[in-house]
């Protein structure tokens, strides 16, 4: 299932992290979030990111 879960800290700092997309599809599906929050300062990848989707290629370096 994908998920997009929306963290507020006590602070008022928020945060935005996504289960279940692979590749750019997280950035895509975040995106109307994130620019209701403001600009972010901080992103950070999770190994999901670096798989590929039905539509990317997986490219190896030697």
């Amino acid at each position: 299932m994908k998920t997009i879960e929306i963290i507020v800290a006590p602070d008022g700092n928020t945060r935005a992290e996504t289960f279940g997309f692979s590749g750019q599809s997280c950035r895509e599906a975040s995106r109307f979030i994130e620019s209701a929050l403001g600009k972010a300062t901080n992103e950070t990848l999770k190994p999901e990111f670096h798989q590929a989707t039905g539509s990317q290629q997986q490219s190896t370096r030697q």
